[in-house]
C-alpha cells in the first residue's frame, strides 16, 4: 500500500502557540515545527515515496514525512523505539513537531516505526534525511546546525543497519576500556580518563567532544590523530598499572585490542607519517564495539 503525502498545517493553532511559549530550552521542537512543511516538500516527500513504493510500512497508510520526522527526534533526544513512542502519546513537544497534540495513540506503532527505519537505512536515506534537516537550519537560522549536526551524526539510533564510523569506534573502544577500570576503582569516568590522558571521550559525544569543523579534511585528520593519541596514552597508561586485579586489567586491555584492530583495518600513514582513514572498506570490517 502507497504511503499518502503528509501536508500538516503550516500556521501555528491558538494551542500550538501556548506549548511553543513553555518550551524554554529545547528549541529544536520549535525548529522542526516551523520549518517541517519546507524540509518536507513534495518533491522530497516524492523521494521517500519512490524509496517505499514497494514496501508496506504498516496496516495503514502512514505517511513516511512523518515517521522521518519522528526518526530526526528519536536520533537528537536519544531514546529507545519504545520511548519514542511513549513520548510521541505523552509528550506535547513530540505531538506539536508530528501534528498529533492531544492524541492518546501515537499515528504509528513500534513495529511500523522501526521497520521505516530500517528502510531508510538500507537505502541511504538517513543520510539525506540529516543533510537536509541541517540545510535546512543552515538556510533559515532557526537551530544551530553544526550543534544538530553533530548530534545527528553521533546518534547511535539508526540501527544496527548502520555502520558506525571509525572515530566513533575508537571512541567507544576507549570509554569501555576506561569505564572498566573507574567501576572497578569506583571512580568517575572523568577521573580515570584525565588520568589516562583521553579526556575527550568523557563527553556524551566523541564528535562534540573534538569540537571539529567535520566537513573541514584538515580538521577530520586532526580530530583523527587526537584520537590515536588518546589511544597510545591509555595503552601505554594502562599497561603500567599496577592497582589493577589481572581480571579488570585484562578486559581494558582487550577494548584496547579492539581499538587497534579498527586502527589497523581504518587507518595508514601518509608519507610525512600522519594518520589518515584508508579509502574503501576491508574485508570483514569491524562496524561495532560491544
Amino acid at each position: 500500500m502507497r504511503p499518502e503525502v503528509w501536508n500538516p498545517p503550516i500556521e501555528l493553532s491558538s494551542k500550538e502557540e501556548k506549548i511553543i511559549k513553555r518550551i524554554r530550552r529545547a528549541k529544536l521542537f520549535v525548529f522542526l515545527r516551523q520549518i517541517r512543511h519546507e524540509l518536507f516538500d513534495l518533491e522530497f516527500q516524492e523521494e521517500l515515496a519512490t524509496v517505499f513504493k514497494d514496501s508496506s510500512v504498516g496496516l495503514s497508510p502512514v505517511p513516511p514525512a512523518q515517521l522521518a520526522l519522528a526518526v530526526i527526534l528519536q536520533a537528537y533526544t536519544g531514546v529507545s523505539d519504545d520511548e519514542a513512542i511513549e513520548a510521541i502519546e505523552m509528550d506535547r513537544r513530540w505531538q506539536l513537531v508530528l501534528d498529533c497534540t492531544d492524541c492518546e495513540q501515537a499515528p504509528f506503532g513500534k513495529g511500523t516505526f522501526v521497520r521505516f527505519r530500517a528502510l531508510l537505512i538500507l537505502n541511504s536515506f538517513d543520510r539525506r534525511l540529516v543533510e537536509k534537516t541541517i540545510e535546512m537550519a543552515q538556510k533559515s537560522k532557526g537551530y544551530d546546525s553544526r550543534s544538530l549536526k553533530v548530534a545527528l551524526d553521533s546518534s547511535p539510533l539508526w540501527g544496527a543497519a548502520r555502520v558506525e564510523d571509525t572515530y566513533n569506534l575508537l571512541g567507544h573502544a576507549l570509554r569501555k576500556a576506561l569505564s572498566v577500570i573507574a567501576k572497578a576503582q569506583q571512580l568517575s569516568l572523568a577521573t580515570v580518563a584525565v588520568n589516562a590522558g583521553a579526556e575527550i571521550i568523557t563527553g556524551s559525544s566523541l564528535k562534540a567532544a573534538l569540537d571539529l569543523d567535520w566537513d573541514d579534511p584538515t580538521e577530520r585528520k586532526e580530530a583523527l590523530s587526537t584520537i590515536l593519541q588518546s589511544l597510545n596514552s591509555v595503552e601505554s597508561w594502562v599497561e603500567q598499572k599496577n592497582d589493577l586485579s589481572s581480571e579488570v586489567k585484562t578486559q581494558a586491555q582487550n577494548s584496547i585490542k579492539d581499538a587497534r584492530q579498527i586502527e589497523a583495518q581504518d587507518v595508514e600513514e601518509e608519507l610525512d607519517g600522519s594518520p589518515k582513514l584508508t579509502k574503501g572498506v576491508a574485508k570483514d570490517r569491524r562496524i561495532s564495539i560491544l
